[in-house]
């Protein structure tokens, strides 16, 4: 092997590791951006949760509030999607849960990203999401439908001049990611053995 070629070899190795560090710092990116930028808290702490996903914290007041869902495609992603319920009222402090519908419409898999809003920006604090499809990459194959389930809860510090929150999702293609799904698989060259 010449040196030329190993110089190659080594160079694609550390763009590949690269890549695979990279990936993972992407979830505490993910968490810093969302905190920080948006104003969406992300952790697990509202409220203690048992293995059945039941919430134990106890409401402190009889208040409710009205959260409306809403959700949207970038233009770029041949995807339906939006809430399976429209509003819903919640006591601070319980945990509840809602579904969003996605639906591929191209005729191969893709992988999209959400990207979640909270409205109005003082609420954003308030509202964590205890399980979310936006923690993750989501992948459709062509024509393939999903509910796809968001658990949260409702601060009850939440000032008592917030009556209602808007929970919305973008998602995205992530092109990175359909790509890599996508690329032909090269077979190994080395000889099968006989069976």
């Amino acid at each position: 092997m010449s040196a030329r070629n190993h110089r190659g070899i080594v160079k694609m190795v550390g763009v590949a590791l690269a890549a695979f560090a990279f990936s993972f710092a992407l979830v505490p990116l993910y968490r810093i951006a969302c905190e920080k930028v948006f104003g969406v808290r992300l952790e697990r702490s509202a409220a203690k949760i048992d293995p059945a996903g039941v919430s134990k914290a106890t409401p402190t007041t009889a208040r409710m509030i009205t959260v409306q869902f809403d959700g949207g495609v970038n233009s770029k992603l041949p995807w339906a999607f939006e809430p399976n319920q429209l509003t819903m009222q919640v006591r601070p402090g319980e945990q509840y849960e809602t579904t969003y519908y996605a639906k591929n419409t191209s005729q191969r898999a893709i992988v999209g990203s959400a990207v979640p809003s909270v409205a109005p920006a003082r609420a954003s604090g308030y509202f964590s999401k205890t399980e979310c499809f936006c923690f993750t990459a989501q992948t459709l194959a062509a024509g393939e439908a999903r509910d796809m389930p968001v658990r949260f809860i409702v601060d009850p510090a939440l000032p008592d001049d917030v009556h209602t929150i808007t929970l919305s999702y973008t998602f995205f293609k992530n092109d990175v990611l359909t790509t890599q799904l996508n690329a032909p698989k090269v077979l190994s060259q080395s000889p099968l053995a006989a069976p």
